[in-house]
């Protein structure tokens, strides 16, 4: 599986669809707001002339409304800026560029542009959206033309499998991701494909940015360099393998049909992107930060305890539907998708029954290093 095929979210609107069940990102989007407001400022204040035309690009923007809110985001920290300095606006516009792999739904972004309210009014600077499909992990823009760049729940998914997995050289027999089974070669294997990926995307983008340019990431990840903690993705999807290995036991799926599927993934951990950003110099360090999401994206309480673990159960079998469907119909076929996501539900409310489960998102804010 390379950059150019596979991931994509579950497209259109429909129950089913990433649109309708993205309230997870869509959280990690606001918990971000301050951080995401002070870049915009930053860049606004830079801008080298009073006419001026701001780039910003949102890499891995996939589809439906959380799309949109990033575009709000930033229409809405340069007004509540000018509003605040209590100065002449600046004659600027804004370029927005929304970047995902060419099987995102660009169709329904489009259409959704018909819709949006401009969260400025009269007083928001004049703005344009394009489309730019293609991978982050290749060159997307000319030498120094961005001036901010946005990821939100993108870069933990690789530009590939790692060969020595995808050609089962190496098994990860029962997993997808990284289990409690998963072999020290395979772990090795998935981290080395995270650094050479992480390492890319930061020499592409710090080419692409202007002199003193911003980037916010925000990334799914692990809080310690521990793989398999309650609430880490590793578990998530390990309960996902669980659910696959029921349905291979019934003879629905063939066991080397489970053993060949690898998700195209790794989850880091704060220290190792910290590592890498330190390792590359093409980067300061602005703003780094760890926050936690509840597993289910309908749940907003801050308790330990989970009221209604088989509504929860759903709830997070809803949302994880709506990113792997299309992985798992590519490799699997369709006819299992119904029967897979019921014992799924089934296998998260039990596991939520011991403890409420908790994603760790890591946030950090960078600007381009002065060289």
């Amino acid at each position: 599986m390379d950059a150019t095929s596979g991931v994509r979210m579950a497209t259109g609107n429909g129950e089913n669809s990433y649109a309708v069940n993205s309230r997870l990102q869509e959280k990690a989007i606001l918990e971000t707001r301050p951080v995401l407001r002070k870049a915009i400022e930053e860049v606004y204040t830079s801008l080298s002339t009073r006419r001026s035309t701001m780039v910003v690009a949102d890499l891995g923007c996939s589809s439906g409304p959380n799309t949109l809110l990033v575009v709000s985001e930033v229409i809405g920290a340069i007004c509540a800026y000018t509003q605040k300095a209590e100065k002449r606006a600046r004659d600027v516009e804004v370029q927005f560029f929304l970047n995902d792999l060419p099987g995102n739904d660009f169709n329904l972004v489009f259409r959704s542009i018909e819709h949006f309210e401009n969260p400025g009014g009269k007083e928001a600077p004049p703005h344009y959206v394009a489309g730019l499909p293609g991978s982050y992990y290749a060159k997307l823009f000319p030498r120094q033309s961005v001036h901010l760049f946005h990821s939100s729940y993108s870069l933990m998914w690789r530009s590939k499998v790692p060969e020595e997995i995808s050609s089962c050289t190496h098994l990860n027999e029962g997993n997808i991701y990284i289990g409690k089974t998963t072999p020290p070669i395979v772990i090795k294997l998935f981290q080395e494909q995270f650094q050479n990926d992480f390492e890319l995307f930061l020499k592409l983008r710090s080419s692409e940015l202007v002199s003193g340019g911003r980037m916010l990431l925000t990334i799914l990840g692990r809080k310690s360099e521990e793989m398999l903690m309650h609430g880490d993705v590793s578990t998530l999807f390990e309960l996902v393998a669980k659910s696959l290995q029921s349905l291979v036991q019934k003879g629905r799926v063939e066991k080397e049909k489970l053993d060949s599927f690898n998700l195209p993934y790794y989850a880091p951990s704060m220290k190792e992107v910290k590592a890498l950003i330190n390792k590359n110099g093409l980067f300061d360090v602005e703003h780094f930060k760890l926050f936690e999401s509840n597993w289910d994206p309908q749940d907003d309480s801050e308790g330990d305890v989970v009221l209604d673990c088989a509504s929860s159960g759903a709830n997070v079998a809803n949302c994880i539907r709506a990113v792997l469907e299309p992985l798992i119909v590519d490799h699997f076929g369709k006819d299992i998708i119904e029967e897979l996501f019921m014992v799924y539900a089934s296998t998260v409310a039990k596991h939520l029954a011991k403890a409420k489960a908790k994603y760790h998102i890591i946030m950090v804010s960078l600007k381009k290093a002065m060289r």
